[in-house]
């Protein structure tokens, strides 16, 4: 029989895992459903009984638990209560390709060596692109290693873009539109940006329960004039992550996202930008009349010394897991 510190260390596990599942949980990506849903192999015939049991048949050898994991458990459990009992706002970071080391990325958008997020931070949400669809960012694999070692809570954000280049003649006959209709290609192109972002993002490492839709102009990538050509992008690209197994939200502003998709409303949660002002002024964007498309505010972002900052808005704090993992 396990030892009664094997049994406890088990029995502690066994909490934290519960704990963990008081959120909502999200769904698995395909690849990982895929893993978890294979059959395991037929049990093979019993061997002929024997008269004189083996002595692993009456005493199964202990499991010992190994004492960091033990530990990593117990600080992970204290640090998800602690942020549930919280009320006040959490202040958070978000880095891409600007935070890269300079001198790296594509030519419209080489990296500049941003300052990364201050001490205080605790999660932050990281660009999988540099600048437009289909190009990578530069040092994401760097900066979810940063991330992990600091033990921020940490989520992805994926910029989209319109037609440039061969993209569409690439990508919009394939996918689970109407490749016949002009809005099937498009809808088409966000889909395939949506899987080559799942990619990147899952080679470089990062793991998260959540990915924001960055719906913006895109210099030297513009949108089309037409607003509805360029909302079935958008949707695409939602339908995309959603189908790989991710909750989804938006980031704009009001404005902007008015500017490239008119009045689309998707009803997703928002991640307000409110540009080179405050804290305050991040905060008041959670109000109601910053609204995007129809969906709850979740975080307020704001420009401060050459780093993006974030606040989580009011009811927020409680529930950060829902938008970040706990590494």
């Amino acid at each position: 029989m396990p030892h009664r510190s094997t049994r406890a260390r088990l029995a502690l596990l066994a909490a934290v895992v519960l704990l963990g599942a008081g959120c909502e949980a999200p769904l698995q990506p395909e690849s990982r459903r895929a893993t978890s849903a294979s059959p395991t192999p037929a049990a093979s015939a019993s061997p002929p009984a024997s008269t004189s049991p083996s002595p692993s048949a009456s005493a199964p050898p202990s499991v010992e638990v190994p004492e960091g994991l033990e530990q990593s458990a117990r600080d992970q459990a204290r640090r998800r209560a602690e942020r549930r009992a919280r009320r006040g706002p959490v202040l958070g970071g978000d880095i891409s390709w600007p935070q890269c080391p300079e001198g790296m990325g594509i030519p419209e958008r080489r990296t500049l060596g941003l300052p990364l997020p201050p001490p205080e931070a605790e999660y932050v949400v990281i660009g999988l692109t540099n600048g437009p669809s289909f190009t990578p960012n530069p040092c994401l694999a760097d900066q979810v290693a940063w991330a992990k070692r600091r033990g921020l809570l940490t989520s992805a954000y994926v910029v989209l873009s319109g037609p440039y280049g061969d993209t569409l003649a690439r990508h919009g006959r394939t996918g689970p539109f109407d490749a016949g209709t002009a809005s099937g290609r498009l809808a088409n192109l966000g889909h395939a940006q949506a899987r080559y972002s799942l990619a990147v993002m899952r080679r470089a490492g990062l793991d998260t329960p959540f990915v924001w839709l960055d719906v913006e102009p895109v210099p030297a990538f513009d949108w089309s004039s037409d607003p509805a050509a360029n909302a079935q992008v958008v949707r695409g690209a939602a339908k995309g992550w959603t189908d790989a197994g991710y909750r989804i939200g938006v980031y704009s502003t009001a404005a902007l996202w008015a500017g490239v998709v008119g009045d689309l409303e998707l009803g997703l949660p928002e991640w307000r930008a409110a540009g080179e002002t405050s804290r305050a002024e991040a905060l008041r964007r959670c109000g109601p009349e910053s609204r995007i498309q129809g969906g709850p505010a979740v975080l307020g972002q704001w420009l401060q010394e050459s780093r993006d900052l974030n606040i989580t808005c009011p009811g927020v704090a409680a529930d950060l897991e829902r938008y970040f993992r706990d590494y």
